[in-house]
Parts: structure tokens; sequence; C-alpha cells
């Protein structure tokens, strides 16, 4: 098993920047891909980016591309996301994941946290 907690969140203006993190505990061995998801009220939960543990290869949705950034520190089994220019349409819970079944993209991930709330005001 492999547990993941996040932090970071909170409340920023519009244009504001924050860091999210992502610290992973257990079997974390077995890490090969987190991703970063969230999930707006009254909306599915979206893909945000994620990144490949041995090589560090990234991707991310067009919405944030070029304002968001993720990585990794695999010492200390922690997943980042900086997150800049934020909007209000940005406002989310957002989710840390491990473990990808299918794809990077898709929200089928084995090992999930609790999420945390970003809200962007205008």
């Amino acid at each position: 098993q492999v547990q993941l907690v996040e932090s970071g969140g909170g409340l920023v203006q519009a244009g504001g920047s924050l860091r999210l993190s992502c610290a992973a505990s257990g079997r974390t061995f077995s890490i090969f891909a987190m991703g970063w998801f969230r999930q707006a009220p009254g909306k599915e939960r979206e893909f945000v980016a994620a990144v490949s543990w041995s090589v560090g290869s990234t991707y991310y949705a067009e919405s944030v591309k070029g304002r968001f950034t993720i990585s990794r520190d695999s010492a200390k089994n922690t997943v980042y996301l900086q997150m800049d220019s934020l909007k209000s349409e940005d406002t989310a819970v957002y989710y840390c994941a491990a473990n990808p079944n299918t794809n990077v993209y898709n929200d089928d991930y084995t090992y999930w946290g609790q999420g945390t709330q970003v809200t962007v005001s205008s």
C-alpha cells in the first residue's frame, strides 16, 4: 500500500501562485508515476498533470500548460505542483494520485490522497 498526503492548498487572489505538495509513504518503491487531478463543485474530476517517477517525463492538461509545473523529489518521495498565474476557474479540490492503471490522463489510479482545497478569488 501507498499512502498519499497533500498539503499547500489555500486561498489566493487571481494571478497569484501556490505550491501543492504530495508526500508518499509506505511501499514507495512501487511508485512508477504520480499525477494531480482536480474537481470543482458540480463537475467531474479532471486531469491536471502527471510525472513519471524514474525518468521524470511530464504531462499536462491544456488548460494548465505554461502555468503549472509538476516535479518530483524521489529522495523525499514527494511530488509538487507549482501553480502560477492562477485563475478563478482553477478553484477546485486538488487530488494527488499514484500508479495509473491505464494511462496518466485517466483518473484510474491505484492510490489517492484525501485532497486539498484551492480557492482563487477574482
